[in-house]
């Protein structure tokens, strides 16, 4: 069931312009997830706002509104006090609206706006009471029950742009159907500017009268309508006309009743459109991201660059510190980041553009991403968009599902771009510059001491002098202790700069993963969390929106 409405009977303009604003803002905000036909009832309502409050001049539009044979063309003629309206004595009668107004004040424009083509202006003379009536335009519309499908039509139609309804029926038809349940209980929530009017009163007796008046009381309570005011009233015997006109005098008084119709059509409308949307909707922070980021991670082949990363760093650490003597065979090795074309991200270097990416790299040669991560992103951006459209209507779950799940190529490129712009390389460490020193060293002292050793055998083949070797402690040659001294000595840093750099290859490679899985994220935010974002902001903003129109704020 819809809620009840809530009718500002104090609304100055300002405000009711506010309200048709944020009416208009939250079906601009909302249009594709909310139902089709209140969103093209609440249209309606912002242009019959646009419109009415365009029309200068304070009238009040009331209309009779009743059943074939309920007297409404004659009570028309006792409220105004002339044969304006034609009663018929077949059926259907009344097939055109037919305006009466009272005062000065134009009201063509007004009258055009409605439709009213037969118009009678109500002289001061007519009106022999001490009310005052101007202002008011008193409206006799065709049955809402004629057997001829225009004349209903044309009914509804005025009844829409109305500012009171006066309702009028007799003893015989007070408990129709119609009346109730296609009137009365659809138009409930306008109970501040509605009239109920028992005609023919005086066919009945005073206690029949005031058992009809009862029943009557009673079935508009159950229609919604406990507040609804009744008035008996006989146009043959003048009963309860100046009672009436007393009613629309009081409608008339400060011109409130337009502004109050076209309030409560607002506030209707932006009820029914609010059934469409939930009470709260999830942020961003509450969402699943980690394991997005994940699953696009292993579907960026972040885990195949780390390892890249890892062997390469060791690959540079043993090239700067290795064995001066075996250092060569590394130039014949592969370089595992310029296998994957992005040997070119290193710290340092200056920013890669779109267009370096375009005409240098154009993309990466990390291998494509296997079914089982293809899998995992689609099942967690599923997870993503489900989480993140828990509790609302379905409409806009459907929207956070597809918001969720863009494109997959789309993605891939901007993974596959995040991770070229991605520094993967990082300052050279100190120590590499102090072990390569040291190997240069180890390995000029191991030269020096085998050139030392063949000049020594050279001079003994040859039969020369003796080239002097200075033994240390007696027993070992100084060639000999700097030819072993430096390829031991450049072993050995050689084993514990492996070590190094295998140590330095995880440091690096954690500091890698992390860059990377900062660019995912970005990716991530940017793709697929930064649009779901937008469609929640997008259902809490139509709420706000909608809670202003419905007077709630």
């Amino acid at each position: 069931m819809t809620p009840r409405t809530t009718t500002d009977t104090t609304l100055d303009p300002s405000r009711l312009e506010a309200r048709s604003r944020a009416l208009a803002d939250a079906i601009e905000l909302g249009n594709g997830q909310l139902d089709a036909a209140a969103v093209e009832d609440a249209e309606r309502i912002v242009r019959k706002v646009d419109e009415r409050t365009a029309i200068v001049g304070s009238h009040t539009v009331v209309a009779l509104a009743g059943a074939t044979g309920s007297g409404k063309s004659s009570l028309f003629n006792a409220v105004v006090g002339a044969e304006v309206a034609q009663p018929g004595v077949r059926r259907p009668t009344t097939s055109t609206p037919t305006a009466a107004v009272w005062g000065m004040e134009p009201a063509g424009e007004l009258l055009t706006w409605l439709g009213v083509g037969k118009r009678h202006m109500v002289p001061k003379s007519q009106d022999h009471g001490e009310r005052d009536l101007d202002g008011l335009v008193l409206l006799d519309l065709p049955d809402f029950d004629s057997r001829e499908t225009r004349n209903r039509e044309e009914a509804e139609r005025v009844i829409k742009l109305s500012d009171v309804f006066v309702w009028v029926t007799d003893p015989q038809k007070y408990a129709d159907a119609r009346l109730h349940d296609d009137y009365v209980k659809a138009l409930r929530d306008y109970g501040a500017v509605m009239v109920v009017v028992l005609n023919q009163a005086d066919r009945l007796t005073p206690e029949q009268r005031e058992q009809c008046i009862a029943d009557l009381q009673r079935l508009l309570e159950a229609d919604g309508v406990p507040d609804a005011r009744i008035v008996a009233t006989s146009a043959t015997t003048g009963l309860g006309v100046e009672e009436l006109k007393d009613r629309l005098a009081n409608a008339v008084s400060g011109a409130q009743a337009a502004r109050v119709r076209l309030s409560t059509d607002v506030a209707t409308a932006a009820t029914r459109l609010r059934t469409g949307v939930a009470d709260g909707e999830r942020s961003a922070e509450d969402l699943p991201r980690r394991e997005l980021v994940d699953a696009l991670a292993r579907s960026a082949g972040i885990p195949t660059v780390v390892d890249a990363v890892a062997r390469d760093f060791r690959m540079e650490a043993w090239g700067h510190t290795g064995w001066p003597f075996t250092r060569w065979v590394r130039a014949f090795k592969p370089q595992p980041l310029k296998r994957l074309r992005l040997d070119r991200t290193a710290e340092g270097a200056p920013d890669i553009t779109d267009a370096d990416v375009r005409s240098v790299l154009g993309r990466s040669s990390i291998p494509p991403p296997t079914p089982a991560a293809r899998s995992a992103v689609e099942l967690a951006t599923r997870r993503l968009g489900h989480a993140a459209g828990e509790g609302l209507p379905q409409r806009w779950a459907d929207a956070v599902g597809d918001a969720a799940a863009p494109p997959s190529a789309d993605v891939a490129d901007a993974l596959d771009q995040a991770v070229l712009r991605t520094p993967l390389r990082g300052r050279k460490p100190m120590w590499w510059s102090v072990f390569g020193a040291l190997q240069v060293l180890l390995a000029v002292i191991a030269v020096a001491g085998f050139l030392w050793l063949v000049a020594v055998a050279g001079a003994a083949w040859l039969q020369l002098p003796a080239i002097p070797t200075f033994e240390v402690l007696g027993v070992f040659a100084t060639p000999a202790i700097m030819l072993v001294g430096g390829l031991l000595g450049g072993l050995l840093l050689a084993a514990i700069g492996r070590w190094l750099a295998a140590t330095g290859a995880r440091r690096r490679a954690k500091a890698v993963d992390r860059r990377l899985r900062s660019a995912v994220s970005g990716v991530s935010d940017e793709r697929i969390v930064e649009p779901v974002t937008l469609v929640l902001e997008r259902h809490a903003l139509t709420r706000e929106r909608l809670d202003v129109a419905a007077g709630r704020r």
